[in-house]
This record gives structure tokens, C-alpha cells and sequence, in this order.
């Protein structure tokens, strides 16, 4: 047995043990506190950080691959246009991106979540702006609240779920319209389609409009094109 399925058996009977009712009581009013500290912490924090635009994508791409060195590209012109950068502090285009933001002079943020065996939080981050986190939904209020943008690089399940809960968001009007921009169309187009032919028409589970909440584009200029032209006609302000 490898290192790795022992670490998830040992996850699943650590999930599993038995516990009593008032363990369970005890150790759920216990964790209230501890969300309320990453929510407080999170907010001070971020709160000084001025305009910035979350990039996402796997945490796996290597630095010699095109997709690191776009995401990093991407992050370069945010800087220069004046927007910082927020990813979640880890590896592959998470590195790029602060990387790029760092080479550009601006504001490189890191919204570090603890997993068991993974990396740990990349060198290009801003000391005082690497936080961590346990609770992913905590982190992922805070990638929401403070970014004026979504910049999404092909990535797995992370990077999909990071995406999706912008668009609810925005579908369901809980948050005002920001720009989500999906780079990489050899990447994206399979889901594109998907979403237009079975969600939208077979199914009509979403409308036509809702394809419109976001942007498909190649190149670093398209999507921080896309990003400027978006802000050139709305005031810059957090989304909730």
C-alpha cells in the first residue's frame, strides 16, 4: 500500500470514529470560532489590498509549459494596469501568476487552503498578504468578495468549482456582474459546448443569457482587455 491511499485510510477512519453526542456538540461550537477568526482575519487583510483580479488554473503545470507562462503574462499586464493579483498560493499557474505580479511591482495575494499532502504556499506571495485557510468556503468568500475579476486557466476539479460558484453567484444575482474570462479555447470549448447544446437547448436549464456571463479568449491581451473594458464603464468597489 502506498503512502497515499494509508493517508486516505487513515482520513476515513478519522472521519468515521465513533464520537457521543456531546463530542460532536463540543467540537461543532469549537469550529464556530475557528470560522469566525478566518472570516475576521480574511476581511482585515484584504480589505487594504486595492483592486485585484483572482487568476485560477492547476496547481499541477509545470514552469516550462505554455499555460504557466501565459498565466504569468496575464498577471504581468493586471499589475500594469494598475490591479493586483489573488490565487490560492500554491503551485503551477497559482506560482505563475503571483510570479507575474510580482515582476509587474503590484499587489500578489495568496488565499492558501490546508489539504492534507500538498504543496506549500509559493516564494512570489506578498508576506503580509499570504493567508491560510482551513475551511474552503470560508476562502473561496474571500476570492468572491475582493476580486474585480476571474481569470480562469485550464485546471481540474479546483479550478471548476472555483468558476461555477462565480457564475451562480452571478446568475442567481447574490452578486453584482463582474468578468469572467476562461483562457485556452482548445481547453474550454468541449464545456462551452456542452453547456450550450445540453444544459441550455436540450435541457433549458440555464438561458441563453447565461452563456453570456462569461468570456472565452486565447491570449493575455484579450482577457485583461476584456477586464479593462469591463471597469472603464462600472466603479470599482467589492461585490458584496
Amino acid at each position: 500500500m502506498s503512502e497515499e491511499e494509508k493517508a486516505e485510510q487513515e482520513q476515513i477512519r478519522k472521519v468515521f470514529a465513533p464520537k457521543d453526542w456531546n463530542e460532536i456538540r463540543s467540537n461543532d461550537s469549537w469550529g464556530i470560532f475557528k470560522i469566525m477568526a478566518e472570516f475576521v482575519n480574511g476581511y482585515e487583510t484584504l480589505a487594504r489590498i486595492g483592486p485585484c483580479v483572482s487568476i485560477f488554473g492547476s496547481a499541477r503545470t509545470k514552469a516550462d509549459k505554455p499555460y504557466y507562462q501565459l498565466a504569468e503574462d496575464v498577471a504581468y499586464r493586471l499589475t500594469q494596469k494598475g490591479f493586483g493579483v489573488i490565487t490560492g498560493g500554491g503551485g503551477g499557474i497559482m506560482e505563475a501568476a503571483n510570479r507575474g505580479a510580482q515582476k509587474g511591482k503590484g499587489v500578489s495575494v495568496g488565499l492558501n487552503i490546508d489539504l492534507p499532502m500538498e504543496q506549500e504556499p509559493n516564494p512570489y506571495l506578498d508576506p503580509d498578504k499570504s493567508l491560510d485557510f482551513d475551511y474552503f468556503f470560508v476562502r473561496k468568500v474571500m476570492f468572491v468578495k475582493y476580486s474585480q475579476g476571474f481569470i480562469v486557466m485550464p485546471g481540474g476539479f479546483g479550478t471548476l468549482d472555483e468558476v461555477f460558484e462565480a457564475l451562480t453567484l452571478i446568475q442567481t444575482y447574490k452578486i453584482g456582474r463582474f468578468p469572467v474570462v476562461l483562457i485556452g479555447k482548445s481547453f474550454w470549448q468541449g464545456l462551452v459546448d456542452w453547456m450550450q447544446n445540453t444544459l441550455q437547448k436540450a435541457e433549458n436549464n440555464i438561458s441563453e443569457k447565461d452563456l453570456a456571463l462569461f468570456t472565452v479568449v486565447d491570449t493575455a491581451e484579450e482577457a485583461v482587455k476584456v477586464i479593462e473594458d469591463f471597469y472603464s464603464r462600472y466603479l470599482l468597489k467589492p461585490n458584496f
